[in-house]
């Protein structure tokens, strides 16, 4: 089912693994004796109600200063989403109260007891670092399973091999679908025949059809990416028997679609399948092998100095842009990979560390993992230097801000043209803000305050402190510093064009 909020940017912490810690001598007292719970931040409030001041995914630390009412009190935490509830025992009181014993059981919430001498700060430190741990597992997982990728897509059946790599990295079923919906290539073991039927519906979802068949586990959809109204999305998502099911469309303008059946979904996962797509998608497009032939040779004028206008017809027209990639290590491949997770075969590798890559410019660059980016703004073939320029002095502004990506910002905005167009790049702008109202209107609400934060929360009916929380959430998931007088200016003008 669809979310209410976007993913968080590093996986989740099992609770399971904090209360392994034992040096903190946490225990847990109520709730589900095997809870599969998972946390995603550490919040202290001693407030008589936590929930204006939770996102959801919390640990919530509390002495209970003001627990008058344990029932209600663990009811409202339940509704805000937190994951768990720690409860420091002295000063207040010598024990955990039995009262937020007998509620945290009722409600189904997990409640640690926290031992005098473990300080909450010593709670939350233990969590960062897990956490740290986490994303740094679960970067290499995916930088690992990139290089596998790039590797399978250069060997000379690419296509099986891509869909091979893939399945066995996430430890499933991948299937490249015709339009009609044949089996052109599969690899891994087959789900269930109703986790088969799910993904069928979801395939149909991708490819523009209303799904068809009576209620089950499989029929509340998650659709990614949507375009305009009565465009498909390209991507959704589902579980049936158990199994996560997700559909990928295929560009190149043959209708394919990747399917996938895994049994679990980690938080990098996306980011895996993006990366096969866009190889599937380079690796099927029609005339796939002229076409990269043409803008190949369009490339390797260019870095052998040929004038940019000279060669604009075989790059095919239109706009580019320019990203200057730094990082990677001594991996093999590892050009080829930045490639094609960003979607282009155009990639010349500058010297050991930094590579530069050609794009269309409707491509949005995301953030890869091991590499620091620099992107230009779109030109057309004819000014490609002056990309190359703005991409390398975004790079060197990424470096030294210790940012992942930095966008050229000189006329970002004059490129939007048209009501169209600014509401095309309004929604890219915000689509990690997607599914998340209430980011998105805490976000106007502060642009439209010059970041004012009791002005904001008067005008929102919230606390200010639920404002910070919400504006630092954005900035996580946006990837940007907003405090950039540049970035809240495009910020800005996408929300007042979505």
């Amino acid at each position: 089912m669809a979310e209410t909020t976007a993913p968080p940017p590093t996986p989740a912490v099992p609770l399971a693994a904090l209360l392994a810690q034992g040096e903190l001598g946490l225990r847990q007292i109520a709730g589900p004796e095997r809870s599969d719970a998972v946390v995603h931040w550490v919040h202290t409030s001693e407030m008589a109600d936590p929930y204006p001041y939770l996102l959801g995914g919390e640990l919530l630390l509390s002495a209970g200063v003001l627990l008058e009412d344990p029932d209600t009190y663990v009811a409202r935490s339940v509704a805000a989403g937190a994951a768990a509830l720690g409860f420091g025992v002295t000063p207040v009181y010598d024990t955990v109260p039995a009262g937020l014993v007998e509620a945290c059981d009722r409600h189904g919430l997990p409640l640690l007891e926290v031992p005098p001498s473990t300080t909450f700060t010593a709670v939350a430190r233990a969590v960062w670092r897990l956490l740290a741990e986490a994303r740094h597992r679960e970067l290499r997982r995916v930088s690992r399973a990139q290089q596998g990728l790039a590797t399978a897509a250069a060997r000379p059946d690419p296509v099986p091999s891509v869909l091979g790599q893939l399945a066995s990295r996430l430890g499933g079923r991948a299937v490249l679908l015709a339009a009609d919906g044949r089996e052109l290539a599969a690899a891994g073991r087959p789900p269930s025949a109703g986790a088969l039927r799910a993904l069928e519906r979801l395939v149909r979802v991708v490819r523009g059809a209303a799904p068809t068949g009576a209620g089950g586990p499989g029929d509340a959809l998650d659709a990614g990416d949507p375009g305009s109204a009565g465009t498909a999305p390209s991507t959704a998502s589902d579980t049936a028997d158990g199994v996560h099911l997700a559909a990928y469309a295929i560009g190149g303008g043959r209708g394919l679609t990747l399917g996938l059946a895994t049994p679990a979904r980690e938080p990098g996962d996306h980011t895996v399948a993006g990366v096969a797509v866009v190889l599937l998608s380079l690796l099927t497009a029609p005339h796939q092998g002229a076409d990269s032939g043409r803008r190949g040779s369009a490339l390797v004028r260019l870095l052998l100095g040929a004038d940019p206008a000279g060669v604009a017809a075989r790059l095919g027209g239109g706009r580019w842009t320019v990203v200057r990639a730094r990082g990677g290590g001594q991996r093999p491949f590892a050009a080829s990979a930045l490639g094609a997770a960003l979607g282009s075969a155009l990639v010349d590798p500058v010297d050991e560390r930094t590579v530069r890559v050609l794009i269309p410019s409707d491509a949005v660059p995301a953030p890869q993992p091991g590499w620091v980016l620099g992107v230009s703004g779109p030109v057309p073939p004819a000014e490609l230097a002056t990309a190359d320029a703005q991409a390398e002095r975004a790079l060197r502004r990424a470096q030294e801000s210790g940012r992942e990506l930095v966008r050229h910002r000189g006329s970002a905005l004059s490129e939007l043209l048209t009501p169209e167009e600014a509401a095309a790049h309004a929604r890219l702008r915000l689509a990690p803000l997607a599914g998340s109202p209430a980011l998105v209107e805490t976000l106007r609400a502060w642009l439209a305050a010059h970041g004012g934060w009791d002005r904001t929360a008067g005008e929102l009916g919230v606390h200010r402190n639920t404002v910070r929380q919400r504006i630092a959430r954005c900035a996580a998931l946006l990837g940007e510093d907003l405090d950039d007088p540049d970035v809240r200016m495009e910020l800005w003008f996408a929300l007042r064009s979505r």
